[in-house]
């Protein structure tokens, strides 16, 4: 089985400054670590390559820095890394976003499943692995929290949906996105980050793409704009409630009801 693992490379600080002219968040010189839910789907992948004897691709979109993750990837043992990085793809939104990685997957060749996690913690959408899949023209499964059944042609799996557990079989070549529920990620190795330290990573860019329309990337490929951003304001209001246990408890349940939250 060809697995392909989507990950990205985040934040690793909720104190990240945001460029008032484009709206993005400035990455350069901050902390950074892979997306916690992308090593929910390595390591899906690895349990299912040791079912299958697979191969598994990472594939990250971003700048340079980002080889990182790709590197931290294979010290947990991924196979081979790609990163898809331009200038040109800057600022990109979700739907940018997805068909630049739909591009770069395919520059890959054949593949019969991708898993991609949740969601990142620095956009929060949970769109891109759909939009992918449909980019492709594959199917796909969102909120996979059990791998149930896999062979050659077909993977059975189990959807977490917001009022019931769903089981679904879906046909290969296909995308997954994987909740933090399924498996407990595996710690890096030490020695498979020597053994892997010269790996080479594979860098793509827009003139490596079928499609080389520079309007379908970056800015001019974002549909949407954000107007703008702003980190919350801080309160330090408090307030003290104090009596035998009955009394704190019907003046938690009073300011409670009193600001709505019941």
């Amino acid at each position: 089985m060809d697995i392909v693992v989507c990950i990205k490379q985040v934040p690793g600080t909720s104190k990240v400054e945001v460029d008032p002219v484009t709206g993005v968040l400035k990455r350069d010189g901050i902390d950074t670590k892979m997306n916690p839910y992308d090593l929910y789907a390595l390591e899906t992948a690895l349990k299912l390559k040791e079912k299958t004897n697979g191969t598994i691709k990472v594939v990250s979109m971003g700048p340079p820095q980002a080889m990182e993750v790709i590197k931290e990837a294979f010290s947990m043992g991924a196979d081979e890394g790609t990163l898809i990085s331009d200038r040109k793809f800057a600022g990109a939104d979700v739907l940018a976003t997805s068909y630049t990685i739909s591009q770069g997957i395919k520059s890959l060749g054949k593949f019969d499943l991708i898993i991609c996690g949740k969601q990142t913690t620095d956009g929060d959408t949970a769109q891109v692995g759909a939009e992918v899949a449909e980019y492709l023209d594959i199917p796909h499964v969102a909120n996979v929290k059990n791998i149930l059944k896999v062979n050659d042609s077909f993977l059975n799996c189990e959807m977490d949906l917001p009022e019931a557990l769903e089981v679904v079989d879906v046909k290969f070549p296909c995308l997954i996105t994987v909740d933090k529920d399924i498996f407990q990620p595996r710690l890096p190795s030490y020695k498979k980050k020597l053994a892997t330290k010269n790996r080479e990573i594979r860098v793509i860019s827009l003139k490596d793409f079928s499609d080389k329309d520079e309007k379908k990337y970056g800015l001019n490929g974002s549909p949407t704009q954000v107007e703008r951003i702003f980190p919350p304001e801080s309160k330090s209001h408090h307030e003290m409630i104090q009596g035998n246990s009955d009394e704190i408890t019907k003046s938690i349940a009073s300011k409670l009801k009193e600001l709505k939250f019941i």
